[in-house]
């Protein structure tokens, strides 16, 4: 493979390098580990879209008649001896008084169901890359010990990490009245709006349904690789500008200090060569979201980047209907989990609307994780200097801790 050389990677290029670990203050992030946040790639481990595979047939490729017409393939209803197994070990961690930021895997034992956790994991990661849970007794258990069993469950299949500047593992995906047309301020998961096709910025989202609304806030999920396959017979020439890293994601000012407010990137990405196998084929990933690269006009009005040309404008389009056209829909109830993998899927939420207030319903109301896979536990091979960090991806300003809120603020 022969990378794409650009001459502003120095300090990314410097920390990959160097191979020195992040140091963190214990006394803010007590299990040591630390979310590293947003970051440009390591330029020089991009490869150019004329190394790219033009058809794409692996586990990771789906069609959606492939599982719309057999849910049995992707629902799993968990079983009541595995609504006990998972209860018995949150009623443990609230006994022993373990903060929700402090919650692990080794903490978390479940001895009969992480097996079956272990084997999803890999499905997730190197297979269709989503599943559906369902029978989680939230309304039973209430939010505080739903949210421990949650972030219990999760922590089998990655590390929690931060998803915005208030340190949140556990977060809320609530209508809080927030302008979605301000989209250079605004996160959209806290608002009602529709939620294009995107990936978050992490290896696996997970959602848990605790309230729905009246009307919409439907699922959807498509097959990056399925999509890919698609834009190399129909528009070769919108996957060769997608995989040119001319694209700048806005970060909506959750930076550190000394960051800059942007980064810039391709959307489709390769897998770095592993080392077993240098010459093997590498897999496309992607990096996606039309909002943060939307909001972007406060810098580009002032010639601090390019406004996004015609031909950009163009790919966006067509990749939000091609993956229209192959998304597989799915309906959240209350209790039900949803785990996406972000290397190989995009999704995205219909619009909603939520019961009146006289009415007595709740709001609809989804907790939501980000967990981060590392390469060397079996993750994806990325371009960024933080490949092998437990906690890569997600959002970090400075040194603020984890937190975990029982609800949106």
């Amino acid at each position: 493979m022969t990378p794409v050389t650009t001459q502003d990677s120095a300090l990314s290029s410097a920390i990959a390098t160097s191979g020195v670990k992040q140091q963190v203050d214990k006394s803010l992030f007590p299990d040591g580990f630390k979310t590293t946040g947003q970051h440009p790639p390591i330029y020089e481990q991009l490869c150019p879209y004329s190394v790219f595979p033009k058809f794409i047939d692996e586990p990771t490729r789906w069609e959606p008649t492939t599982y719309a017409d057999n849910p049995e393939r992707w629902v799993h209803p968990f079983s009541a001896s595995e609504v006990e197994e998972v209860g018995h070990a949150a009623d443990k961690v609230i006994a022993e008084g373990t903060s929700l930021t402090g919650i692990t895997k080794d903490l978390f034992v479940l001895p009969d169901l992480a097996p079956a956790l272990a084997s999803m994991r890999n499905e997730l990661l190197n297979g269709k890359g989503f599943i559906l849970y369902k029978n989680f007794p939230v309304s039973e258990w209430g939010n505080h010990k739903s949210a421990i069993a949650y972030l219990g469950l999760g922590s089998h299949l990655g590390y929690p990490v931060s998803q915005n500047g208030k340190g949140h593992i556990l977060g809320h995906v609530k209508d809080l009245g927030d302008d979605s047309t301000q989209i250079d301020k605004v996160r959209i998961y806290r608002t009602n709006a529709r939620q294009f096709f995107h990936a978050d910025e992490c290896d696996i989202v997970g959602l848990l349904c605790i309230g729905r609304a009246e009307e919409g806030g439907e699922s959807d999920v498509a097959s990056v690789h399925h999509v890919w396959d698609i834009l190399q017979t129909e528009r070769p020439d919108v996957a060769e500008l997608l995989s040119r890293p001319i694209w700048y994601f806005d970060r909506k000012g959750e930076v550190s200090v000394g960051e800059e407010e942007y980064i810039r990137g391709p959307v489709f990405y390769l897998e770095t060569p592993h080392p077993a196998d240098p010459g093997g084929q590498a897999r496309v990933y992607c990096k996606w979201d039309p909002y943060n690269v939307r909001s972007l006009t406060r810098f580009s009005d002032k010639g601090m980047i390019p406004p996004l040309s015609a031909e950009q404008e163009d790919a966006i389009a067509v990749l939000e209907d091609v993956c229209d056209r192959v998304k597989l829909h799915m309906v959240l109830e209350v209790g039900d989990i949803q785990f996406v993998a972000n290397s190989h899927t995009l999704h995205a939420r219909t619009a909603y609307r939520d019961h009146a207030p006289e009415s007595g319903m709740p709001r609809r109301h989804l907790m939501r994780l980000w967990l981060s896979t590392p390469q060397s536990e079996g993750g994806w091979r990325l371009p960024f200097w933080d490949a092998d960090e437990k906690k890569r991806g997600g959002v970090q300003v400075d040194n603020v801790p984890p937190v975990a809120r029982l609800d949106a603020d």
